[in-house]
């Protein structure tokens, strides 16, 4: 049977989680992995790649597909529903109130964002541990890794930025981002080739976080320039991918 063809920015984002997988040993034999789907396109993204590379690594292990819906459109995870139907691909989703409660009184302190993301991120926590998962993925990509170093380094001082593996709860449970390394056009270029059912985020605070803000700063700094704001991307994601990178692994072609 031939192989299947992918485009070119398919391929990269396929090949991209694979070397992140492979040299930072993110899974394992048996791992159960639970894929938290926002309906945007990092997250579509990463849930189809890691569909793929079921297919590619040389041992088992499986995918759960999350989903919190923050309650601004309690309906509008429906397309998540149908694919996972159509797909096979077991999954839970579940509308809260999370951006509600961000966005009231509730939250006095925080920005909304970071408030409604603190939640969701407690929600999936429990989510894996009910469902008796091993990990948790992400789809975070180059940009925000970019974004969240500057960041941390213009508000904190610190030199640090997204893990693309991270232990919790005393290993119990790897937070992971395969996709870290991958810029989001080709992201965005791969998902509409995979022609997957993204819907809009119907939050009011999209498109004013802290980290878009950064990003433009970026691109004000490398002023137009594809060379500079490629050598900005590289550099960061070289040292992020350094940090994490282990020695020789006997667990290959993941």
């Amino acid at each position: 049977m031939a192989a299947k063809k992918y485009t070119y920015a398919q391929e990269v984002c396929i090949r991209a989680a694979g070397r992140a997988m492979q040299s930072t040993e993110m899974i394992w034999p048996g791992a159960r992995v639970g894929v938290a789907v926002s309906g945007g396109m990092d997250s579509w993204a990463l849930l189809q790649v890691l569909r793929i590379r079921q297919g590619i690594v040389p041992f088992p292990f499986e995918i759960m597909a999350l989903h919190v819906n923050p309650g601004f459109d309690p309906q509008n995870h429906a397309p998540l529903l149908s694919w996972l139907e159509e797909n096979k691909v077991p999954g839970v989703a579940e509308a809260t109130d999370h951006g509600l409660r961000a966005h009231s009184e509730e939250n006095r302190k925080k920005s909304a964002c970071f408030y409604c993301a603190m939640l969701r991120r407690k929600r999936l926590f429990q989510l894996c541990d009910e469902h008796n998962l091993t990990h948790l993925a992400f789809g975070h990509n180059a940009d925000d890794l970019v974004g969240n170093f500057f960041m941390n380094l213009v508000q904190t001082g610190r030199v640090s930025g997204l893990s693309m593996k991270e232990a919790f709860f005393g290993g119990r449970l790897q937070v992971i981002r395969p996709l870290l390394l991958v810029e989001k056009a080709q992201i965005a270029k791969a998902v509409k080739h995979w022609d997957l059912p993204v819907w809009s985020n119907p939050c009011p605070s999209a498109g004013s976080t802290g980290r878009s803000e950064i990003m433009t700063e970026v691109e004000r700094l490398c002023a137009g320039e594809k060379r500079k704001r490629k050598n900005v991307f590289n550099g960061i994601c070289r040292w992020q991918h350094a940090q994490h990178t282990q020695g020789p692994s006997d667990m290959k072609n993941q």
